[in-house]
């Protein structure tokens, strides 16, 4: 039973329509007092019906006080890195502190490409998103005193000025299924998030080992990266503990718009799983 070491922390997932336009402030604000410890958005730049992610998230910010905030994931491919490494760490000095980073590599590519994006196939996405990983963390390194230069395909720098630095050590969580962005979370990133939904029996066992087989590989711990997982409210509490104690996953994101959800999935669900997990471990 793989156990990682991280302490189990839920959030919600929450879709950032703009109709009624302030929906998605009032659920992240009831997260908040909820006692949720992280709120995430979607990010679909070229979906018209959703709040730009970067601005949301940033007024939730402003609005709230203790919970985390952040993307779920994202979409790298119409958000240069390094401008992402820059609003990233400003919200986290603006939040004090409260902001995570998750990125994904892209995956409408039909929309991606009618707003300006560039269309990649599945390996490049990869070797992109790897690069942006290079960026963000070289534009975070305020104490390399050095022009940045990442000379990569899909990502050049070349001597570009590095900061501001965060508030903390933000990590960095990939959204990923496949064994090549599996392989590229042991070597390089600090989370594994994917929607329940989306994984088949045998997939979690299969991806946490080529997750820890690349971690090690690399010189790093598995417990390096922490698992979390998208999960509908309605799933029970059996299944939850299973994720955790059989899986290793430390945090659950709740996707759901409706209040009620949030209410009783934190009121009886979080608070239940909490307690078998410690009594199984």
């Amino acid at each position: 039973m793989p156990d990682y070491g991280h302490p189990l922390a839920f959030g919600t997932f929450i879709t950032p329509g703009n109709n009624p336009p302030n929906a998605p402030v009032e659920l992240a604000l009831l997260s908040e007092q909820l006692g949720y410890d992280l709120v995430a958005f979607q990010d679909h730049p070229y979906q018209p019906r959703f709040h730009d992610t970067w601005t949301l998230m940033t007024w939730v910010a402003a609005h709230t006080e203790r919970i985390h905030i952040s993307a779920d994931v994202i979409n790298i491919p119409l958000r240069p890195p390094a401008v992402v490494a820059r609003a990233a760490a400003s919200l986290d000095l603006l939040s004090g502190g409260r902001y995570e980073l998750a990125l994904g590599a892209g995956g409408f590519w039909d929309a991606i490409a009618a707003m300006g994006g560039r269309r990649l196939e599945p390996g490049q996405a990869v070797q992109a998103l790897e690069e942006a990983i290079d960026v963000i963390r070289g534009i975070w390194n305020v104490e390399d005193r050095t022009p940045l230069r990442v000379p990569g395909e899909f990502y050049h720098l070349d001597g570009a000025k590095r900061g501001p630095a965060p508030a903390h050590d933000i990590p960095i969580w990939l959204g990923a299924l496949k064994p090549r962005m599996l392989r590229l979370i042991g070597r390089k990133a600090d989370g594994w998030l994917p929607s329940l939904g989306r994984l088949e029996p045998g997939d979690i066992a299969a991806a946490n080992a080529t997750i820890d087989e690349a971690a090690q590989d690399a010189g790093r711990a598995p417990s390096d990266v922490r698992r979390l997982v998208n999960v509908p409210p309605s799933l029970p509490v059996e299944e939850l503990t299973t994720l955790a104690v059989e899986h290793g996953f430390a945090t659950f994101i709740v996707a759901a718009d409706d209040p009620d959800a949030l209410r009783h999935f934190a009121a009886e669900t979080a608070q239940a799983v909490r307690e078998a997990v410690a009594a199984a471990r």
